[in-house]
């Protein structure tokens, strides 16, 4: 299929992403304004703007609802003002944010990230909000409960990079491993392993590191079958993604791109690109094809942007002069 026809058949799907769906802050800040306090001495980061954008299961959002394409979001928020933001943030990209569960036990997954106003650079540290300690068992159960098979793709975003504190737990993970109909589509950073009978897109340290974990040596096609996912996608950067299912190994190739401006984010965007487009081809060489061309577009952009369609019209039209 073209471009244009993908984005037409995408626009008329329904779509869920769960998981940790948190808030991007993005601080400009003045180096010239860092004052020391006059109580401890320490120089202040003096921040002038401030930019709100949702990030990790909110960047596949964003990508998806910028293709016309109806988009909610499932996951855990505090009740708190990064909470209050999150949702605006959603809203103003016609994200539905109904099924978020709030709750003042938790805080709002939240990255402040520290850009120069001079440079542009982000050169301090970035200072995030995380929870370490184990959903609720209430909030978890809220959670299952919202899950449902009403959609034609289920995107599962586990970003947490702690041991706990993340919103998919073991529990989530049964819930969207029982649905039926569907196509299930799961990028997770640390257990990739743990998912059963749904696609799983990890990237290619990722997908090695779950393979160690869970049988001792990496091999992409036994840790599909340990999995029993229909697909294994692994992602390596500009070269490409590597497709695994019951007939072997395929590469997708990628429009190689020179001097990205930032690739934060692009495995969000390749992933809501293939796991959409892989429900209306049902073809994973084509789905992974289009993901690769979302991510190409938007690691042109600082931040975690999103790939309109017509730019992704007019990246497939240079590929196809190239």
């Amino acid at each position: 299929m073209s471009v244009r026809e993908l984005l037409e058949a995408i626009a008329k799907l329904r779509v869920l992403v769960v998981g940790d769906v948190c808030l991007d802050r993005w601080c400009q800040y003045d180096p010239a304004l860092a004052d020391p306090s006059r109580e401890t001495g320490i120089p202040r980061v003096g921040v002038v703007s401030t930019e709100v954008t949702p990030g990790a299961a909110g960047t596949v959002a964003n990508n998806i609802a910028a293709w016309g394409t109806h988009v909610s979001v499932l996951g855990v928020i505090g009740d708190d003002g990064f909470g209050y933001e999150l949702t605006q943030a959603l809203a103003a990209r016609g994200i539905g944010s109904d099924l978020l569960v709030r709750s003042k036990k938790v805080a709002t997954f939240t990255y402040t990230k520290l850009l120069n106003c001079c440079t542009g650079a982000e050169d301090l540290p970035r200072i995030d909000f995380v929870n370490t300690r184990p959903l609720p068992a209430a909030l978890e159960a809220e959670v299952v409960a919202r899950i449902s098979a009403d959609y034609d793709v289920i995107i599962v975003s586990d970003q947490a990079e702690t041991d706990a504190g993340g919103v998919v737990t073991p529990a989530v993970r049964d819930a969207i491993g029982s649905i039926e109909g569907p196509v299930i589509w799961v990028d997770s950073r640390m257990r990739a392993e743990h998912f059963r009978r749904v696609i799983v897109k990890p990237n290619r340290e990722e997908a090695e590191a779950a393979s160690v974990r869970a049988l001792g040596r990496v091999d992409y096609a036994a840790l599909r079958r340990h999995i029993e996912a229909p697909l294994l996608v692994v992602t390596h950067g500009g070269d490409g993604a590597l497709l695994v299912d019951e007939r072997g190994e395929r590469w997708a190739t990628a429009r190689r791109v020179e001097h990205p401006a930032d690739i934060c984010g692009a495995g969000d965007s390749f992933s809501a690109g293939a796991a959409l487009a892989y429900r209306v081809t049902g073809n994973a060489l084509e789905a992974a094809r289009f993901g690769n061309l979302v991510a190409s577009v938007t690691i042109m952009k600082k931040g975690t942007g999103t790939a309109s369609p017509a730019e992704l019209l007019e990246a497939e039209r240079v590929a196809d002069h190239r």
